[in-house]
């Protein structure tokens, strides 16, 4: 039983999150944010950030090694663009 209260909660934080923004958030919250993005490809889209500016959209992401269009489908309403 408790099994399934901790299940429930777990999925209505995740459900109710708040998409991330992609140009502000570090390398740690955009991994803990992403499906399928961990903290080496996050560091990467900080380093791509940094050289070439704040991102504007999604398919930006792709220029990061390993972030095709998987990655971006299910991630698309979890991403903002909002410009520091």
């Amino acid at each position: 039983m408790i099994k399934y209260f901790f299940l429930l909660l777990f999925f209505s934080i995740t459900l109710h999150a708040e998409p991330i923004n992609i140009n502000t958030s570090s390398a740690t919250e955009i991994a803990n944010a992403l499906n399928g993005v961990g903290l080496k490809k996050a560091n990467a889209i900080i380093d791509l950030r940094e050289k070439n500016g704040p991102f504007s959209s999604l398919n930006e992401l792709t220029q990061v090694k390993g972030i095709g269009p998987k990655i971006l489908d299910k991630n698309q309403h979890n991403i903002n663009f909002s410009n520091p």
